[in-house]
Formats: structure tokens, C-alpha cells, sequence
């Protein structure tokens, strides 16, 4: 009686609430394979999915799981990011030590000393083509594989006057880095020329004027959506979005950010995007957010949702991502991947009745 209770209140509170995507949650730990449970990154590849941890790369395919560490060839145990080739199916791995391509079951590395890899602390690493990016500890580097050329960037040929590059989002016309403490660069692929965006108050915690500019210069992530010339960013005060004339800053508390502080965003497209903080992993619609999370008091699962005119909804769901510190997502069709400080997550896509 009283469970048949509760579906019926949690479905009533379901119908009062704008709908929002929901997901029953299977959350894998080192008790099921991983080689650590913090997850900073994980990259879907079709039915594969890789996941970088604290402790090796980890391979999760038909149901078992496959670890990497440098015994196998990786170049650090610590894997910051991972990125797929989508034509080739080669892995791009960001490592502490260096930076990793793990192609036809072998792996190739990277650094400072056998190729122009700006540093051997890789943060980020993306392909767009022919092209490999990555941001590391000091610059930027980026290497084409089809000439085995690589070009760096940094204090000397780009506005960047921090050279601690964190994150990179590259399109056919424009390439994103995210640079901690130096704001977002932008390059400008037919033309060869790089422009910067900053905080334009230079506040370090107040926004003096909210959609004036980019909400921070301690960004943490980027990602730009080609086909809308839509530009997301993560800093470790908000988020914001960028369409290539106007800003619009987003905060906790005008929004359904859990937390101000970000570690990734992940767009979907130029109107919605995924948000991993540090209080829970947030989603945004274009009018709506949803918040998935473990609860920062109880610890049981909870979903919130936020409508347009900022009336929050608390839903008791059945499951949740295994932590509420999230690092990064990825997506594989309707279901989600989410990366933790205390496991890996599986958002199985559940349709609303």
C-alpha cells in the first residue's frame, strides 16, 4: 500500500513538472572492474565505452571490463580525457605523463621529448579530422596525422597570457580553448588568427554586469556546437553561452545550477547542454533544468527540476549517478555515460509515461 503510495505521488509530482529526460541509473565501481573510482573523463564509441581514471584507462565492451595501465603501453596511469576518432576508431588519451593513441590493439605515446607535445600534463585532447588537438600544462598543441606535423600555441603566437590550457573544442571554422585563469580562445581556422575572450569586470566573485561578456576567467571546459555557431563554457564560477555576438551567463542562483562550480559542459546542441558539477549533474533545455544527484543531505536519489519561473521540484527517484561530484559525460543515442569522483555512471534513458 504504501509503495503504490509513493508511485502515485512521485508520478502526480512527474505530471506537475515540466518534462525533463529520465534514466535508471547503474553505477560500476572498482567491485565491478574499474581500476579506480574516480572517473575524470569518459568517451562513448558506439557499443564501447572508455572511461579514464585515476588508476589506468578502462575499456567497457559486452558487458566486461578490459583496464590499461603503463605496463600495457599507456603513458601515465592518470588519464585526464579521452577522445574518440570517429573515422577511424582510434583513442586520443590525455595523461598526466604524456599523451596516448591506443589504434589496432597498441598503443603510441607522446611527449615532450620524442615529438612537439607542448607539455607532458595533458588535460585535454580532441580530433576534428585530420587534426588532433590537445590542451596541456603549457600551451596548446596540435598535430596533424595525415603529415605528422605538429604546431604548438602559446604566449607567442596567440593572445593567451596564462598558458594553462584545460580544455579544447574544435569545428571546421573555429577551434575553443578553454584556459585557466586566461578565459576562452578562439581560432579562427580559414583565417590563421586567434582572439581572446575574458571576464570584462576582472571580478574575481562578483558579476558586476551578468550577460556582458564571459562570466569567468578560470574556465574549466568548452564546447562549441558547429552547426549552430554556439559556444558553451564551464568555469569554476558559472557557465555561460555565447553566440558569436551576445553572452548569457548562467548561476546558481538564477538558474538550475546546482553549484557555480563546473568541471565540464557538454552541449547537445546550441540550445541545450549538460552541465558536471560539484553538487550533482545538471541539464538545461533551453527554459528548464533538471538535476541529477545523489541528495547532498540524505544521500538518496533525488531528481530537482527548475521551470522558467524558478519554481523547484523534488522528485524521490529510484536510483541516481554513483556521486554527486561529477568530472564529464558522454552520450550513447537517448542514454548518458557520466564520469565520478566515486564511480562510473549509466543513465539508462527511461520513457515518460
Amino acid at each position: 500500500m504504501r509503495h503504490a503510495l509513493a508511485l502515485l505521488i512521485v508520478s502526480s509530482l512527474w505530471a506537475a513538472a515540466p518534462p525533463m529526460p529520465r534514466f535508471r541509473w547503474q553505477n560500476f565501481t572498482t567491485a565491478d572492474g574499474l581500476p579506480d573510482n574516480k572517473v575524470f573523463s569518459v568517451a562513448v564509441d558506439g557499443e564501447r565505452v572508455w572511461a579514464g581514471t585515476d588508476n589506468g584507462l578502462a575499456l567497457y565492451e559486452k558487458g566486461k571490463w578490459k583496464v590499461f595501465r603503463p605496463q600495457d603501453g599507456l603513458a601515465h596511469r592518470a588519464v585526464l580525457y579521452v577522445a574518440v576518432d570517429k573515422r577511424t576508431r582510434d583513442v586520443w588519451i590525455a595523461t598526466m605523463g604524456g599523451l596516448s593513441r591506443y589504434s589496432a590493439g597498441r598503443f603510441d605515446t607522446y611527449t615532450q621529448l620524442n615529438s612537439g607535445l607542448s607539455n607532458d600534463v595533458v588535460y585535454g585532447v580532441a580530433v576534428q579530422d585530420d587534426e588532433v588537438w590537445t590542451a596541456t600544462a603549457a600551451g596548446a598543441s596540435r598535430l596533424n596525422t595525415r603529415t605528422g606535423q605538429w604546431t604548438l600555441y602559446n604566449e607567442r603566437n596567440t593572445p593567451m597570457y596564462e598558458i594553462w590550457t584545460y580544455a579544447v573544442s574544435p569545428g571546421k571554422d573555429k577551434v575553443y580553448y578553454a584556459v585557466w585563469g586566461g578565459g576562452v580562445l578562439e581560432y579562427d581556422v580559414k583565417n590563421d588568427r586567434w582572439k581572446d575572450y575574458n571576464d570584462p569586470d576582472g571580478e574575481t566573485e562578483i558579476v558586476l554586469f551578468k550577460d556582458q561578456g564571459l562570466i569567468h576567467e578560470i574556465t574549466t571546459s568548452v564546447s562549441y556546437v558547429e552547426k549552430d555557431k554556439i559556444v558553451w563554457v564551464a568555469t569554476y564560477f558559472g557557465a555561460s553561452r555565447y553566440d558569436g555576438r551576445n553572452w548569457r551567463n548562467f548561476l546558481d542562483q538564477d538558474s538550475g545550477l546546482p553549484s557555480n562550480f563546473l568541471n565540464q559542459v557538454k552541449a547537445v546542441d546550441g540550445n541545450r547542454a549538460w552541465f558536471s558539477t560539484d553538487k550533482g549533474l545538471a541539464y538545461f533545455d533551453g527554459r528548464n533544468w533538471s538535476v541529477y544527484r545523489p541528495s547532498l543531505e540524505t544521500g538518496r536519489p533525488e531528481m530537482l527540476i527548475r521551470d522558467q519561473a524558478g519554481s523547484v521540484t523534488r522528485i524521490d527517484v529510484p536510483s541516481a549517478p554513483a556521486h554527486h561530484y561529477v568530472y564529464g559525460v558522454d552520450f550513447q543515442g537517448d542514454d548518458i555515460w557520466v564520469a565520478t569522483a566515486k564511480g562510473l555512471s549509466h543513465g539508462i534513458a527511461v520513457k515518460a509515461e
